[in-house]
């Protein structure tokens, strides 16, 4: 049986985007996307929940997102999940984080108004792959 890995996202960046660059020269891009959502508690009044994601952007798109995008900045990500572990202090840690396939702003950040230069235009998005070897650190 055949599965489905799909992740949409709609949120706001919560901290400036991270770029690095493996060992191997491809670009990785590291961003902290805030959704919230709003409910009405059984008192009937409106609460909030926000959940944090981490969300990394391969390759040239990666090298272009990182020009533009910035802290408050609203954006769609569609992607799919993915699971890894590392060691700290001896113990085995997982992570999970959405590798994204499509990134589309949307508007609404710090940089809604900015008009975008002519080198922050987008590159065609391809699978990213490669390990990332600059310290393996987790978010």
């Amino acid at each position: 049986m055949n599965g489905l890995n799909r992740v949409m996202l709609l949120g706001n960046l919560g901290a400036d985007p991270e770029l690095r660059m493996t060992a191997g020269g491809q670009a990785v891009l590291k961003l902290r996307l805030a959704t919230t959502e709003s409910y009405l508690d059984r008192d009937k009044a409106r609460q909030e929940r926000t959940e944090w994601h981490n969300v990394v952007v391969w390759g040239k798109r990666a090298e272009g997102l990182g020009k533009i995008l910035g802290k408050g900045d609203r954006v769609c990500i569609e992607g799919g999940l993915r699971t890894s572990s590392y060691e700290k202090d001896g113990e085995k840690r997982y992570k999970t984080e959405v590798v994204a396939t499509n990134v589309v702003l949307s508007g609404g950040g710090k940089n809604a108004s900015r008009p975008a230069k002519q080198d922050d235009a987008e590159p065609p998005m391809g699978p990213g792959a490669g390990d990332f070897d600059d310290d393996d650190i987790p978010f």
